[in-house]
């Protein structure tokens, strides 16, 4: 069993940045693949970002604006956000035991989520 608690969340202008944490409860974190999901209002939940012992995958919307890591020893795991867009608003999510199955993302465990808003 994982717990999630993540933070960082808030209200910020398009073009700003902000950075999710999540820590993860266990001992066993270093061997789960880590990743970020979110859900806007009236929309699916959807991946965001994965980071597991072989390196990391971004969604389209977000590559090359985002950027996940980790810091095993503090059993947390990260999503820097810049350049953030309107479209962005959405609540985030941490996971934990992702994985793809033909290009579709899910997880075993899930954070309550982080609400993230950015203004036009």
């Amino acid at each position: 069993q994982v717990q999630l608690v993540e933070s960082g969340g808030g209200l910020v202008q398009a073009g700003g940045s902000l950075t999710l944490s999540c820590v993860a409860s266990g001992r066993t974190f270093s061997s789960y693949a880590m990743g970020w999901f979110r859900q806007a209002p009236g929309k699916e939940r959807e991946f965001v970002a994965v980071i597991n012992w072989t390196g990391s995958n971004y969604a389209d919307s977000v590559k090359g604006r985002f950027t996940i890591a980790r810091d095993n020893d503090k059993n947390t795991v990260y999503l820097q956000m810049n350049s953030l867009k309107p479209e962005d608003t959405a609540v985030y999510y941490c996971a934990a035991g992702v994985s793809s199955w033909r290009g579709s993302y899910s997880s075993d465990y899930w954070g309550q989520g982080t609400q993230v808003t950015v203004s036009a």
